[in-house]
């Protein structure tokens, strides 16, 4: 069994890379979602457990003492987590993980565990981030303007990725994160050491 691949898929908010990780999670075989612990509420689209898990402030701040997280951040005000076990417990059973985690998190998890392919979405002009920023339902006008402002200090992380993927058409965009996901577990590096736990 290969060691198992973390593809950490970032981006602002309204760059879309949420709809392209659920589009390829069902798309791709031996690869699952983990699903983040989060302080802010669901929007209307969102189900606990399957998008985020919803948890109260206090809670997440137990969950940080009890050091359950492998990476945690505040963004856009709010407290986003990925948790340790589930992760662990994946990358043991040889199952690629995909994380769709902001640049602070991405940060953590290279610091972290090293090795892990990472992504960076984006929209294809500022314009359209604004655009898909104010259409999206379930946030306020004042987080609106704190993820549009919030935006900037995000797109500086873009050269610590090492696929970047402009997210104009869904579909394509889509196909390119597939194609990526593919061509990382190719890897001649990867292949070779799968198969010398064959031979």
């Amino acid at each position: 069994m290969r060691e198992a691949i973390i593809f950490v898929v970032s981006g602002p908010s309204g760059s879309g890379k949420t709809t392209l990780t659920r589009r390829v999670i069902k798309m791709v075989e031996n690869l699952r979602f983990s699903v983040s612990f989060t302080t802010r509420l669901p929007r209307p689209d969102e189900v606990d457990g399957i998008d985020y898990r919803f948890i109260s402030e206090n809670e997440f701040d137990e969950m940080v003492k009890n050091k359950r997280f492998a990476e945690w951040a505040i963004v856009h005000g709010y407290h986003y987590g990925t948790p340790i076990e589930e992760l662990e417990r994946m990358r043991s059973s040889g199952v690629d993980l995909l994380l769709d985690i902001d640049s602070q998190g991405a940060k953590s998890i290279r610091n972290n565990y090293g090795s892990g392919v990472y992504i960076f979405v984006i929209p294809p002009s500022p314009r359209v981030l604004i655009e898909r920023l104010i259409t999206r339902e379930g946030d306020t006008t004042d987080e609106v303007v704190r993820r549009i402002l919030d935006s900037n200090d995000e797109m500086e992380g873009i050269h610590s990725y090492d696929y970047i993927i402009i997210n104009d058409s869904v579909d394509e965009a889509v196909m390119k994160l597939k194609a990526v996901i593919d061509a990382e577990r190719c890897k001649r590096e990867r292949v070779l050491e799968s198969l010398k736990k064959s031979f």
